[in-house]
C-alpha cells in the first residue's frame, strides 16, 4: 500500500533517538482515535475483503481465524475488539489488515485504514502514569500529530500475550544449563538494571530473574535508567549487567548503549539489547554502538546464560 512505500529501512533512526510510526485508525467514526505502530514491525496493509478468513474452533474471542498470504498462514487479531470497539458488518467489509512481524511471529491486525507514516524523536513519546495503572492497560505511550491530535501507541506485546500466549517467551522454560551454570559472584550479589517499557515484557523478565534467584531493578524507559546510573557515583562498578529494549519513550535503547559505552565510567558494564525488533540491521547497529549481546524477546528465558557468558568473556 502506498502509505508504506515511503518506508525506508533506516536503522539509524533509532540510533539518532528517532522512530517512524505508521498511524492508523480502527473505526470510521469521526471522533475515533489515532493509533500507531513502529514501521519496522509492519510488513504491508491488505484489503480485508480480498482475503477469506478460516475460523479456528475454540480459539480466543479476539483471534478471528487465519488468512493465507503468499503461502503463509497468518492469524488475524481483532484489534478494535481488544480496544472495546465493535465494528459493523459494513465497517468489517471496508476494513484492512495490517500485517506485522513480532520476533518473526507474523500476525495480521484488523484496522480500518492506514493514515500515514510520521517521524518522531523518542523524547516526543510520552508514557503518562495513567496508562500504567493496573494490569489491563493497553496503551504504552502517546504522541501528538501536527494538528495536535493525540496518537496512542499500544502494548502489542500484551495483545500477543493475551491472544497467542505461545508466541511469547515461556518464562517457565528455564534453560537446561541454568542449573549447571556457575553464576559469577558479581551477578549473584549485584542487581541487574533493566530498561523496558512494556508491562508484559517487564513481567516476563521479573519472573525469569526470580526463577534464577537473582536481583534486578526495572525502569520504564532508557532515560530513567541512565539518570539512575548517573546518580550512583562510585557504586556504578557494582552493576553486573544492563538489559535494554530498543523502543522506549524519552530515550531509545540505542541511545542508552551509545551514552553508557562512550562513558569511561560505565563502558565496562555488559549491555544486552532485548528487543522484538530482531532484524539484522538492528543487531548490527547494537554491536556497532558497543552492545555486548542481543537477544530476541521470545527467547528471553536464555538471558541469564547470555549474561554469564559475556561476564566470563570479559574477565
Amino acid at each position: 500500500m502506498s502509505v508504506l512505500d515511503k518506508v525506508d529501512a533506516a536503522t539509524n533512526l533509532a540510533k539518532n533517538n528517532e522512530l517512524q510510526l505508521l498511524v492508523f485508525r480502527v473505526s470510521d467514526k469521526s471522533d475515533s482515535a489515532y493509533y500507531a505502530i513502529n514501521v519496522f514491525k509492519t510488513r504491508e496493509v491488505v484489503e480485508s475483503k480480498n482475503h477469506f478468513i478460516t475460523q479456528i474452533p475454540s480459539s480466543h474471542p479476539m483471534l478471528e481465524g487465519t488468512i493465507v498470504l503468499r503461502g503463509l498462514q497468518i492469524p488475524i487479531l481483532n484489534l478494535p475488539l481488544w480496544l472495546g470497539i465493535t465494528l459493523t458488518k459494513d465497517e468489517v467489509k471496508k476494513s484492512n489488515i495490517l500485517v506485522c512481524d513480532f520476533n518473526g511471529v507474523i500476525i495480521g491486525l484488523r484496522i480500518m485504514s492506514a493514515f500515514r507514516v510520521i517521524k518522531k524523536n523518542w523524547n516526543e513519546m510520552h508514557a503518562p502514569d495513567s496508562y500504567r495503572i493496573g494490569e489491563d492497560n493497553v496503551v504504552i505511550n502517546d504522541t501528538r500529530l501536527e494538528d495536535g491530535s493525540l496518537c496512542l501507541v499500544l502494548d502489542y506485546e500484551k495483545l500477543l500475550a493475551d491472544v497467542i500466549p505461545h508466541a511469547m517467551v515461556d518464562v517457565l522454560e528455564s534453560p537446561i544449563n541454568l542449573k549447571d551454570l556457575e553464576i559469577p559472584s558479581k551477578l549473584k550479589n549485584g542487581t541487574v538494571l533493566i530498561a523496558e517499557d512494556s508491562k508484559t515484557a517487564q513481567k516476563h523478565l521479573k519472573q525469569i530473574f526470580e526463577n534464577a534467584n537473582l536481583s534486578m531493578k526495572l525502569f520504564d524507559n532508557g532515560k530513567l535508567l541512565v539518570d539512575y546510573i548517573n546518580s550512583l557515583g562510585e557504586n556504578v562498578s557494582k552493576i553486573p549487567a544492563i538489559i535494554t529494549d530498543i523502543e522506549m519513550p524519552e530515550m531509545s535503547g540505542f541511545t542508552v548503549v551509545k551514552l553508557l559505552k562512550n562513558n569511561p565510567i560505565t563502558k565496562q558494564i555488559p549491555i544486552i539489547v532485548n528487543s522484538s525488533m530482531t532484524g539484522q540491521n538492528n543487531k548490527r547497529e547494537a554491536e556497532v554502538l558497543g552492545a555486548d549481546g542481543f537477544i530476541d524477546k521470545t527467547k528471553s528465558q536464555n538471558i541469564i546464560p547470555l549474561i554469564v557468558s559475556i561476564m566470563n568473556q570479559n574477565r
